[in-house]
């Protein structure tokens, strides 16, 4: 293994004083395939969640990073168990399910129970409960495809909260359209959540192809009946960690420059597109500028259950509070493996001249200057929102719920040249701002 690091790593042409190095890019995706074949899928928590942790520390340590350690946290554990969905009357056919996170089993003989379907969550909200009691809850909501994903948010509430707002009407259980774009039977699973003193009821998601099936056979006949059964297990507290590597800075070692990925998946694929494929784009962004002896502290923080509702970014943040004064920028790679087409930020408004400059070495990766509203990805909003600087190199997502969350999220969905332009953006970004003096924040 560290023969083939050293292979990889002698093969890069660097100059440091270049501003348009000759690079091997392909660190990123050799990183990305190792992980999703000797590591597979990573549900935090899980045995394989700690083999993918032992996994980044020797990856980390190979590639030559001045410090590599892990910061432990407690987290609830849910195991999936096995699923079926069936219409046990009039029709007799079986539907492609899948549990959603989080969600607590069925009764062993399952639920038997007629449907009630809504377009929205907001249609949900606004039923009456007396068409709801005691009804097995199908919210059909459709997403549709956008280069940003911007269409998610407005969809993935249903996944989130459907089954409280169902349980508050009296409902037995909950199913979902997928929140994914693909017509591929595969059904897209997700975090979901229940509210204290609200009863807490199954919940699933069912393939797109399946939800217009199931939409039609309840224009044909509304009395059509489920049968559902699910065997998910919610053991208790484990503990899982973030991995955190540093390469230190050669003239302002205090200052820290921190890129991020996250290193949980769900368990139905292999985690290759959410988030493999920032895992290796970080990882090698570090790795290939230690060669270049950056001024600043290059941080990369690996995540741990952020599907769990950045659960670990939580953690990273509340034992760093004090010292995050001292991060003087984040970013997350964390939208799967498209082409990266422009460059958002979350800056003070003097460092956008700055932020213009930097753009302009991006742009003949075809990447255009973006907003002053990044979030930074999903895990650094937890640092943002503590006066943190961020950007966001925003990656073409058209197809990414083509993928997201399903058994489909395998490593042949990364195009690697794709990936190496990601690699590319954020060297130039990354490069950019360690060895800066510009205070963000301003």
């Amino acid at each position: 293994m560290k023969v083939w690091i050293t292979t990889i790593l002698a093969a890069f042409s660097l100059n440091v004083h270049a501003q348009n190095v000759t690079i091997d890019k392909d660190l990123a995706y050799k990183l990305v395939e190792s992980l999703t074949v000797e590591v597979g899928p990573r549900l935090a928590g899980s045995e394989a969640d700690m083999r993918s942790v032992l996994w980044a520390e020797q990856k980390f340590t190979e590639l030559g990073f001045d410090k590599v350690w892990r910061e432990p946290f407690d987290m609830l554990y849910w195991e999936r168990g096995q699923a079926s969905l069936k219409v046990a009357a009039p029709f007799h056919q079986s539907l492609v399910v899948t549990a959603l996170g989080g969600s607590i089993g069925t009764p062993f003989d399952g639920i038997n129970s007629q449907v009630v379907m809504f377009n929205t969550l907001e249609e949900l909200k606004k039923a009456d409960a007396s068409k709801v009691k005691d009804r097995i809850v199908f919210i059909n909501h459709a997403l549709e495809k956008d280069i940003r994903g911007g269409f998610y948010g407005q969809v993935v509430g249903a996944r989130a909260t459907g089954a409280v707002e169902a349980a508050k009407l009296g409902a037995k259980a909950l199913v979902i359209r997928s929140v994914g774009s693909s017509n591929n039977r595969f059904a897209h699973t997700g975090q979901m959540r229940y509210e204290d003193g609200i009863e807490r009821i199954p919940a699933a998601a069912i393939s797109v192809p399946d939800a217009q099936q199931l939409s039609k056979m309840l224009a044909i006949n509304p009395e059509l009946t489920l049968n559902m059964q699910m065997s998910n297990n919610l053991p208790g507290t484990v503990t899982s960690h973030n991995v955190i590597a540093e390469i230190k800075g050669s003239k302002r070692p205090d200052e820290i420059v921190l890129i991020s990925a996250h290193l949980d998946s769900w368990d139905e694929g292999t985690g290759a597109l959410d988030d493999g494929a920032g895992v290796g784009i970080v990882m090698a962004t570090a790795a290939l500028l230690k060669q270049e002896k950056p001024e600043r502290t290059i941080r990369v923080v690996l995540f741990g259950n952020e599907e769990g509702g950045l659960i670990g970014a939580r953690a990273y943040a509340a034992k760093h509070h004090k010292q995050l004064h001292t991060h003087v920028f984040a970013s997350e790679s964390d939208f799967g493996a498209g082409r990266i087409w422009r460059f958002d930020t979350g800056m003070g408004e003097q460092a956008l001249a700055f932020a213009q400059e930097l753009q302009k070495k991006l742009a003949p990766l075809g990447i255009a200057m973006g907003p002053n509203t990044a979030s930074g990805g999903p895990d650094v909003s937890m640092l943002k929102a503590q006066g943190v600087p961020v950007a966001s190199l925003m990656q073409d997502g058209t197809d990414y719920f083509d993928y997201h969350h399903t058994p489909n999220d395998t490593l042949d969905k990364i195009d690697p040249t794709a990936l190496r332009q990601n690699l590319e953006a954020w060297l130039i970004m990354t490069r950019e701002i360690a060895n800066s003096q510009v205070n963000l924040r301003q």
